[in-house]
């Protein structure tokens, strides 16, 4: 049991009050910045001092009745909150050794963004080992989202895939947790492609990289044996969550987009421009399964609309299927010697759950069991 006149914790929890009081003051500047920054030394601190060795669980209880009595207007001093704290400070700090292939992607720099916001507060220990540019993300968000990205991540790299993306696009928490659950980053650029052939070695990767597979069209509320023409419609009827799914820098353009050819028409399903990598994306919707005569079509698309829209400003037009489901080896055969760049994807209308969900969801039967006892 913890002992609050132990002259140890009494330094400690006095020298902890005087960093929050000047975290206070630092975050009427930059308030995110500064709570992120006091989160990570907070937990740092409970980490390193060990107090739940010598005093057991109750520890972290009594230091939230602690912070709590001493800053009554702060919320963040839950012990549900210092949990996740203590927790925050772990995930990174104990993926280091795993993330050491992150040291190269950053340039090492002794005057971080942490010491400007906390002030006395420490630099926190092996985090420079990332570099300068990685706390600086940490206190980009929220810490609602962090709270999701370091519960649900498995490591660093998958982490920063989701910070970086976070605050590349403005997600909302609700829009993250939905990326994290569809398994953004194991999906992104995953497309099949021939763009290693057929896109410069600068723009290869970069435009492999907005395309994922599978796309997840939740969102969606068709019925079964839905056709082309459907899928198509209820996608732009909800065409700012599709938007959403197909990533930053999408901009529609318009469907069923006449290209006047010889003497005929065709008409290109969805039609799209990236305005980041400024280029044209022509979308192909299948509601069954890939086959090789899709590539053909979605390659004279992309020819066409090179041809007809496609002006000096614009990089070359990128095509893409997304189908039910496909043969990757069929996919890889079929785009082999076309010389536009494609790319082949899958969609799914719902997202499957993780098994370790599926033993806790309740019967059909529990359910009207416990309806008919509400009932009663």
């Amino acid at each position: 049991m913890l002992n609050k006149n132990n002259d140890q914790y009494i330094r400690w929890i006095s020298d902890l009050k005087q960093k929050i009081q000047q975290s206070q003051i630092k975050a009427a500047i930059q308030v995110n910045s500064a709570l992120i920054a006091m989160y990570w030394d907070l937990g740092k601190e409970i980490s390193e001092r060990r107090f739940e060795n010598t005093y057991g669980s109750g520890f972290l209880k009594q230091l939230s009745n602690d912070l709590l009595n001493a800053f009554p207007e702060i919320k963040g001093f839950s012990l549900s909150n210092i949990k996740y704290i203590k927790s925050f400070y772990l995930f990174y700090n104990q993926n280091f050794t795993k993330s050491q292939q992150l040291v190269g992607e950053f340039q090492n720099d002794d005057n971080s963004m942490l010491q400007q916001v906390t002030g006395r507060f420490e630099k926190p220990s092996n985090l420079h080992q990332l570099g300068e540019e990685f706390p600086k993300k940490l206190f980009l968000i929220p810490w609602g989202h962090h709270i999701q990205i370091f519960t649900k991540c498995k490591n660093v790299q998958e982490a920063l895939f989701y910070i970086d993306k976070t605050i590349e696009n403005g997600w909302s928490r609700a829009v993250l947790l939905n990326m994290i659950s569809g398994n953004l980053y194991q999906a992104q650029g995953k497309a099949i492609t021939n763009f290693s052939k057929t896109l410069p070695d600068y723009d290869s990767e970069l435009v492999k990289q907005t395309l994922k597979d599978p796309y997840i069209f939740d969102f969606l509320n068709i019925t079964d044996n839905f056709k082309e023409r459907e899928l198509e419609n209820a996608l732009i009827d909800n065409i700012q969550k599709f938007l959403i799914e197909l990533g930053s820098g999408f901009a529609f353009v318009g469907k069923q987009v006449e290209m006047k050819v010889g003497n005929q028409s065709f008409f290109i399903d969805l039609l799209f421009y990236h305005i980041k990598l400024k280029r044209y994306v022509v979308i192909e919707l299948k509601t069954g399964e890939f086959e090789p005569e899709h590539a053909g079509k979605l390659n004279f698309y992309v020819t066409s609309v090179d041809k007809q829209l496609r002006d000096d400003n614009d990089n070359a037009t990128v095509g893409l299927i997304i189908c039910k489901t496909k043969d990757d080896i069929i996919a890889e055969y079929s785009l082999t010697d076309l010389h536009k760049p494609l790319g082949i994807s899958s969609y799914e209308l719902r997202k499957i759950l993780p098994d370790q969900f599926k033993s806790s969801l309740p019967s059909i039967e529990a359910i009207e069991n416990e309806l008919n006892k509400n009932l009663k």
